[in-house]
């Protein structure tokens, strides 16, 4: 594999051919007291991430794993609250966190892997995170 197409594996979170569309899927990078917990959603070839975590408890929005749509697939739902979230925005169109939006996570889509974006300073995310709870 050339230098041009070796991926960092590190950062890598899915295959994108992993996430159903509509889809979400949960991951957890970096280690110690504070990794970054987040999920991935699918709306047709896009792919948005957050941190998962609700803005309005500070807890986790899925209660099984990867459950994080609606029903239908249409919108974000916080399993606990039933907040409701725009995919491709992360803001709270519905529930006790109304116009308040999920903390967003650069990824990018490189050779069918969805990956955190290199701008990611994972730890720095996750700590902040870990001082609102």
């Amino acid at each position: 594999m050339s230098a041009a197409h070796q991926i960092d594996v590190e950062r890598v979170i899915c295959r994108f051919a992993d996430i159903s569309d509509p889809g979400a899927r949960g991951f957890t990078i970096g280690t110690g007291d504070w990794p970054l917990r987040g999920f991935v959603v699918r709306v047709r070839e896009q792919v948005r991430g957050y941190v998962n975590h609700c803005p309005h408890a500070g807890h986790s929005l899925d209660l099984e794993p990867h459950s994080f749509l609606t029903h239908d697939g249409a919108l974000i739902l916080c399993r606990s609250h039933g907040a409701l979230f725009d995919k491709l925005s992360g803001y709270c169109i519905a529930g006790p966190c109304t116009g308040r939006s999920l903390l967003p996570i650069a990824v990018e889509l490189e050779a069918g892997f969805v990956m955190l974006a290199d701008a990611v300073d994972v730890s720095a995310l996750a700590r902040s995170v870990g001082a609102l709870i």
